[in-house]
């Protein structure tokens, strides 16, 4: 008898110790968040879409050239006949202001960074780092970039705020190849 009642009371124990079977997050599958997020980004690429083609129409002393990654840019000094451009690993030396979209000054030249710069090596903005592969040696150009392609929806956490279109007119002063 006290071999059975030992035996129901470890059978009791053991079943009544068993773990918890723990919950399963609560899964939404219907993507209502995700379609909503993708259309107000392409809400956002098409305003600033039509308000930098505004600048590029009234700017009529220039011509502009648009990048295969989506930003423009024109020449403010042309060297034509320099034809090294920068390549990964290749360090420049450059100095660049930063502009808003109505050309208001956000940074000077003693504000912006990095002033020298290991091309694809180091961070920088997206569009600089696709930007400064165009140029050559003592050209400067004025880019207009997106917000996707400048600060994005965090800006710099200083004076750029949430998607901001910028203008940054860099000078290129040198390159060193790797």
């Amino acid at each position: 008898m006290k071999k059975i009642l030992f035996c129901l009371t470890g059978a009791l124990a053991l079943f009544a110790c068993k773990q918890p079977e723990p919950r399963k997050p609560i899964s939404y599958s219907s993507g209502t968040f995700l379609k909503e997020s993708v259309q107000r980004n392409k809400n956002i690429v098409q305003d600033e879409e039509k308000i930098i083609q505004n600048l590029i129409k009234k700017d009529t002393a220039h011509k502009y050239y648009q990048s295969d990654l989506g930003f423009w840019y024109k020449y403010d000094v042309a060297v034509p006949t320099d034809s090294l451009f920068p390549k990964k690993g290749d360090i420049v030396k450059l100095d660049f202001e930063i502009y808003d979209i109505n050309n208001q000054l956000i940074y000077t030249k003693a504000e912006t960074n990095p002033k020298v710069y290991a091309v694809d090596k180091q961070e920088i903005m997206i569009g600089l780092r696709h930007a400064i592969k165009l140029m050559h040696k003592g050209e400067t150009v004025s880019f207009i970039f997106p917000s996707h392609m400048a600060y994005g929806y965090l800006g710099d956490k200083e004076k750029i705020g949430t998607n901001v279109p910028l203008i940054c007119k860099v000078t290129l002063n040198d390159i060193k190849q790797e």
